[in-house]
């Protein structure tokens, strides 16, 4: 469950173990070609459901080079991605915006299937406070969330109350694990767990699931948090009993770049749940998970809970 690069980086290393995936993708973007191409003709935003297609492609060669191909600035079709216009174009051919991405995971020869949490059209708002400021000011759309200045507060859709896709629930309640991140904490994990049936279906399930906290703080959403405010606005934003172990990166050896630093994991215990701790950094891209170093580190995870798989 999530978005972005986070849960692309997830899948690329997931594919070589199993087919056996399901990406359940955040449906909040409003910026650069999803946010064009939402506003233009009325579709859910494609570039997270895109990006979660690319990485679970059994050849991300050439075919997927081109559907993550962006046309370049002074062309017409500036910033678009190929691959959203092309399921744009699906979609309109086959009639409905879930049918168009079942056929780009075909076209893709994808590993898994891809799935929106919603396909209601939904707006992600933030109450930040910056700093100094005493009360919170009000922020509208995932894209300039991380852009005004201050911390996060709270974040909530409107409408409050959207449909979880109904396939999505099915994979949830029949999955063996479930694994909630990582990737940018408010605008691609946690825009997923505000559907409220999604978050249910998580409680309800009696898969193995875990919390996959970042490796790196991002700049305008989790400046200085630690291990344990991520796992405490998962806690309240999702609601208590999500997870059974949270799984966090303990390698200290990291040169990151800019205002992030590093998110370590926290004594055990801190967090009332139990932790798991590797080595889980991409050390060419530090702010990165390693997708093999993490894949293998969930089911690792999952055999201690189940047995060999």
């Amino acid at each position: 469950i999530g978005g972005g690069t986070g849960l692309s980086t997830l899948l690329r290393g997931l594919k070589k173990h199993t087919a056996n995936l399901t990406a359940i993708v955040t449906m909040a973007d409003d910026g650069g070609s999803s946010g064009r191409l939402r506003r233009s003709l009325g579709l859910p935003p494609p570039g997270d459901l895109r990006a979660c297609l690319a990485a679970l492609s059994n050849d991300e060669d050439l075919l997927t080079q081109l559907f993550q191909y962006r046309f370049l600035e002074g062309e017409e079709l500036d910033g678009h991605s190929f691959g959203n216009l092309f399921i744009a174009a699906l979609s309109g051919v086959t009639g409905s915006f879930d049918r168009g991405i079942l056929e780009a995971g075909r076209v893709l020869s994808i590993r898994g299937r891809v799935l929106p949490s919603t396909l209601a059209n939904i707006t992600l708002v933030a109450d930040k406070t910056p700093a100094l400021a005493v009360q919170a000011i009000r922020v509208q759309g995932e894209s300039r969330i991380p852009e005004v200045a201050g911390k996060i507060r709270r974040i909530f859709l409107e409408p409050p109350d959207p449909p979880a896709f109904p396939e999505a629930i099915h994979a949830l309640l029949n999955a063996d694990m479930i694994v909630i991140g990582p990737g940018s904490l408010y605008t691609s994990v946690l825009p997923n767990l505000l559907v409220p049936d999604i978050a249910n279906a998580v409680r309800a399930s009696r898969a193995f699931r875990v919390y996959v906290c970042n490796v790196a703080t991002q700049q305008g959403e989790t400046d200085r948090y630690d291990c344990l405010d991520h796992w405490t606005a998962l806690s309240e934003h999702g609601g208590e009993g999500l997870v059974d172990t949270v799984v966090a990166n303990d390698c200290t050896d990291l040169p990151l770049v800019g205002s992030s630093v590093a998110v370590l994991a926290s004594a055990n215990g801190l967090l009332g749940v139990p932790t798991y701790s590797a080595d889980l950094v991409d050390h060419q891209r530090p702010w990165r998970h390693d997708s093999d170093q993490l894949a293998n580190s969930l089911l690792a995870l999952l055999e201690e809970q189940t047995g060999p798989l």
